[in-house]
């Protein structure tokens, strides 16, 4: 991308995209780029897909200032002088961008995340190592089963997924096109909206699930020390915490069956009567995945005592040991149709090609209380069914089978779904909060601008007076003066300071707060020669050549 830019503005003049000569199939999310290469939201589903991979390229233009002309880079001088010199004709004075290299579960095969993965301990490495790469001031690592995604705050969007893509190709052996096949880039606002959606849960494999915000939170217990975590990217993730958090408060979108194990649960419940939820006498019968799910959702429901049949006791055993303040009962395939006999409800998740259950083992069951509402539910969520249907025909048995949970489910999706387009209007109004904060930032070199430029006054006219009374001046005295110099500048710049802060809560504050940034600047002259971008990629070059 050729962008030509006046300082006072960054008005694009012009854009270029240049396609990588990617794959048909693979598609980058900057493939839809407008303008400063911002994807388009509305083009996101079709980016995830999958489509042409195009890339970014800046290439070198005149920057038009009117208070200096452009140089060209002398052979003779250093790599450092060259690079101050051509700084002007790379770089605009937007401000670092915010972007999100990402591989997820919708866009990458597990083969390719498992080797991307970094594991928790690693993260501070990792940080430290993305933060020493040339186009990048901060940077964090999101690192799940099911998402490998880069947050960094990045001097140059094109550099920087540059930089950090390549990182990733040698920290994981993963050759650099073949990640481009399947990374998703997001920048700013987009990226921001991003990682709201993934706290929120909108983003997972199943709608709302909230393991995905203990491990968003984690990344800023992590992160807490390390230099490389600054104040964008810490803010970012501790806004998103606050989205996740009020979206599941407000939408209770993590409620609900999601699996038809969990559905297989919540039907059963809603048979039960609401005071014999936790006193019902449960039998599990499989421990293979959908029974350990049936368990794990019954335990989450309050139940703290069941029974669970399987061929072995190794399974049950594993599940006993995760689920410590639970009593769970084994009982061999030779004692299933007695602890059947024994229990209200029955779940059946077995791989059995043949009924467990007919007719004629049940109808001699003994009858179960009124307190459960004296009827026996069958719970059968196998395929091929392990209860037979004609078990339906006794009067005191009722038999749900995965055609009964089906519906459970997809009523619950829709109403998920319904939860997800709150949601949305939630992340939305939390995004522009998050965008105007990261406005308010844009003050902060002017605060330190404006307080060196009155420090180097105080400092020369301190030297000034104390020259003026001689050498036998004390300490005491000298303290004295200096102390009154630093009251008097803090006193005179306390009033502007508070006109260049705000929470960037308000727009119409932050408007002004701008506008009083921007007349400080030019009263004070406080634009440098070089821009705010270019010292940061001179301070990058200077510390890698140590």
């Amino acid at each position: 991308m050729a962008v030509s830019s006046a300082f006072a503005g960054a008005k694009v003049e012009s854009l270029l995209l240049s396609n990588t000569g990617g794959s048909s199939s693979s598609l980058s999310r900057s493939s839809q780029i407008p303008v400063l290469c911002k994807p388009s939201r509305t083009r996101r589903a079709l980016i995830q897909r999958g489509g042409l991979s195009i890339r970014c390229e800046i290439v070198s233009e005149v920057l038009v200032d009117p208070n200096r002309a452009s140089v060209s880079p002398s052979p003779s001088l250093s790599a450092l002088e060259q690079l101050k010199a051509s700084a002007a004709d790379r770089y605009t004075k937007e401000r670092s961008s915010i972007v999100v290299i990402g591989l997820s579960v919708h866009t990458t095969p597990v083969e390719m995340r498992e080797k991307l993965a970094v594991p928790e301990a690693e993260w501070p490495r990792a940080i430290a190592e993305l933060c020493s790469l040339n186009h990048i001031e901060e940077a964090a690592v999101l690192s799940t089963c099911n998402r490998m995604e880069i947050y960094v705050v990045a001097l140059s969007q094109h550099r920087g997924v540059k930089e950090v893509t390549e990182w990733m190709s040698k920290t994981s052996g993963i050759p650099v096109s073949e990640i481009c096949q399947h990374r998703f880039l997001l920048y700013n606002k987009d990226a921001t909206q991003h990682l709201f959606e993934v706290s929120a849960g909108l983003d997972s494999l199943v709608l709302g699930e909230g393991q995905i915000l203990a491990q968003v939170k984690q990344v800023v217990k992590v992160g807490q020390g390390i230099t490389g975590f600054g104040r964008n990217i810490s803010g970012l993730f501790k806004h998103a915490i606050t989205v996740g958090k009020r979206v599941r408060t407000e939408t209770n979108i993590a409620a609900g069956a999601v699996s038809v194990s969990s559905a297989a649960v919540e039907l059963a419940l809603m048979k039960l009567p609401e005071s014999s939820h936790s006193t019902a006498r449960m039998l599990v019968i499989g421990a293979g995945k959908m029974g350990k799910l049936v368990i794990k959702h019954l335990v989450a429901k309050g139940c703290t005592k069941m029974v669970v049949v399987n061929r072995t006791e190794e399974r049950v055993a594993a599940i006993r040991e995760e689920l410590k303040d639970v009593e769970i009962i084994y009982q061999p395939l030779s004692e299933m149709l007695p602890c059947a006999a024994e229990a209200d409800v029955i779940f059946t998740s077995t791989a059995s090609e043949t009924p467990l259950f007919l007719k004629e083992h049940v109808m001699d069951f003994p009858p179960v209380g009124q307190e459960v509402g004296g009827l026996r539910h069958f719970v059968d969520i196998s395929v091929p069914r392990n209860v037979g249907s004609c078990v339906t025909d006794l009067d005191a048995t009722r038999v749900y089978n995965v055609d009964d949970l089906k519906e459970v489910v997809a009523a619950n999706k829709e109403d998920r779904l319904r939860k997800a387009m709150e949601a949305q209007a939630i992340i939305t109004e939390e995004s522009k909060q998050f965008e105007a904060w990261r406005d308010s930032l844009e003050t902060v070199p002017t605060i330190k601008k404006l307080r060196a430029y009155a420090e180097r006054i105080r400092v020369a006219e301190l030297e000034k007076c104390l020259s003026k009374m001689g050498d036998d001046i004390s300490k005491k005295a000298r303290r004295a003066v200096d102390d009154l110099s630093r009251g008097i500048v803090n006193k005179l710049l306390h009033g502007p300071m508070q006109h260049l802060r705000c929470d960037g809560s308000d727009s119409r504050t932050l408007t002004e707060t701008l506008e009083n940034m921007h007349a400080l600047n030019r009263m004070f002259s406080l634009e440098t020669e070089i821009s705010v971008l270019e010292q940061k990629i001179r301070a990058k070059v200077e510390q890698n050549q140590k």
